[in-house]
């Protein structure tokens, strides 16, 4: 009952600080972030909400995203939704900030000059970046990243429930359960392209249950018995690729049919010439392309890492924070998705995790380099246990990005991390992530692999505690110039109220959107 009070206080805290229920157009959650539509950003207080002692950040993307953290965020959203939903019928207060931001003030002008130096660059360098990402290439992977994030908590629990049935069975343990074990890990993965057809059309405007009747196809049975392009189909064929392309093609067929059939005949004839035409093009054409697609980046990825081992881990480690930047991370998703449910697990994601170990390790050796900067070593004391656990927005923002330096040694940090996880792989160890989404020690439960489960996570470990000290030892030796030391490493007025008040950074803490984790490895 306290964890539901707290909950619902944290929710009651955030409605007025973004401009009251009239100002929230849609509300929805990913891993770490409560992602809110607002009408009028201006009413927003931004300063005020990092104050509240729940949020870790805010990222201003194409939705409104408040990070609240795993778990956390799952628990504060149905408490939103409900005060929102309460505050709409009890209708005329719609914003009242101006108390909350009298308050904030008080609160952010006690924060050291040093604090709230790093806090300007950050919101900087994240204004920068939301404007960049503004173009169509990234906005479509932005679609894309939304079709597959609310698919991710299904994953995560399919894929520790399959973990724990594949230990039970290599220990003979159980066996009157392990079967019903299975078939819960078993059936959202076999049915995971109608989800995916379903997100697809919701994404793209179109009806979200033809976009999952046309993607249904692909999984089903009968399928089997036809012949395209001179060979049988397979159930399943194409996946989740297939699903995305054929729910694309739905979207179409239905606007255009919107357009051209009589409003007396829509309600017959619309339906009917979607599921027919994409249907048809789905079996004749989609699932053989898309499925020579998946194959083909299967391929590739146990190619890249069985010959190219240490040195594409250490590439694909060093560049991962540089991409999640950049918005491109988003196009690893349905890649992440494809491998899973080619070979139950994605081998990319365990070495682009390798990331966030750099990052911790950068922030550790930041820790360590500014003794006399009481204001940057309590930001960092705060967010670490986050970051351990694969929540780096604050680490990134608030610390290492704005410094300048420690971004770049993080990145070195996670290519020594990748490095040693692909050379393992490149030995005949693969290590991989039964679902897309944590990183860090988050994903513990979620590892798989072709050698035992002791094996794999030893592996994973070895490959964390190295990211770690790469990322401490490239900043702590190279991560300052003789001005950076001289500007930051000097005593600042201690920011009590700030911190004392969030429980967490003092200085705002933003992040990239990605997946996991949005997008994993961060």
């Amino acid at each position: 009952m306290a964890t539901e009070d707290k909950n619902r206080a944290t929710a009651a805290a955030i409605l007025p600080l973004v401009g009251g229920a009239a100002n929230v157009s849609s509300i929805a959650h990913c891993m770490t972030r409560l992602r809110l539509g607002l009408h009028d950003r201006s009413l927003v207080d931004d300063e005020a909400l990092k104050a509240v002692p729940a949020v870790m950040g805010v990222v201003e993307d194409d939705t409104y995203q408040i990070v609240l953290g795993p778990g956390t965020v799952a628990r504060v959203t149905p408490e939103f939704e409900q005060l929102v939903e309460e505050g709409r019928a009890a209708a005329p207060e719609a914003a009242n900030v101006s108390a909350p931001a009298s308050a904030s003030a008080s609160a952010s002008t006690s924060a050291s000059a040093s604090a709230d130096e790093l806090a300007t660059q950050g919101a900087a360098i994240k204004a920068a970046r939301k404007a960049k990402n503004a173009t169509p290439f990234k906005l479509f992977l932005r679609r894309i990243a939304n079709i597959f994030v609310p698919l991710i908590p299904a994953l995560i629990g399919c894929g520790i429930i399959a973990g724990l049935n594949g230990l039970l069975v290599n220990l003979g343990w159980l066996t009157s359960v392990t079967p019903a074990l299975a078939a819960m890990a078993s059936g959202f993965m076999a049915l995971i392209a109608v989800f995916v057809g379903f997100n697809t059309a919701k994404e793209f405007g179109g009806t979200p249950i033809l976009g999952g009747a046309v993607a249904a196809i692909i999984v089903f049975p009968g399928v089997a018995n036809i012949e395209a392009f001179g060979q049988k189909l397979s159930p399943g064929q194409g996946g989740v690729l297939g699903a995305l392309g054929a729910a694309v093609l739905a979207v179409y067929v239905e606007k255009w049919c919107r357009r051209w059939v009589p409003e007396a005949l829509d309600v017959l004839v619309t339906p009917t010439l979607t599921v027919l035409v994409s249907g048809l093009v789905t079996i004749f054409g989609l699932m053989y392309v898309a499925g020579e697609i998946s194959t083909a980046i299967g391929t590739f990825a146990d190619w890249l890492l069985s010959n190219g081992g240490a040195g594409a881990g250490f590439v694909l480690g060093g560049l991962f924070l540089p991409l999640v930047m950049l918005g491109l991370h988003q196009a690893l998703i349905p890649i992440h998705t494809t491998l899973i449910e080619q070979q139950g697990y994605t081998v990319l994601l365990p070495i682009l995790a390798m990331a966030g170990a750099g990052q911790v390790g950068a922030a550790a050796a930041v820790y360590f380099r500014l003794p006399r900067n009481e204001s940057i070593r309590r930001t960092i004391k705060s967010a670490l246990p986050a970051g351990l656990l694969g929540v780096g927005e604050p680490l990134i923002y608030g610390v290492s990005l704005p410094l300048g330096r420690p971004f770049i040694t993080a990145c070195v940090g996670g290519a020594f991390g990748g490095g040693f996880i692909g050379l393992f792989n490149q030995l005949g160890d693969k290590v991989g992530s039964t679902a897309i989404g944590p990183s860090g020690w988050a994903l513990f439960p979620l590892l798989d692999g072709n050698h035992g489960l002791g094996t794999t996570i030893a592996i994973y470990a070895g490959g964390l505690l190295v990211g770690y000290l790469a990322g401490f030892l490239a900043t702590y030796f190279f991560g300052f110039s003789k001005d950076l030391l001289t500007e930051f490493n000097v005593s600042q007025a201690p920011a009590e109220s700030t911190v004392a008040a969030t429980g967490g950074p003092a200085s705002p803490t933003t992040g990239p959107d990605s997946p996991a984790k949005e997008p994993a490895g961060v």
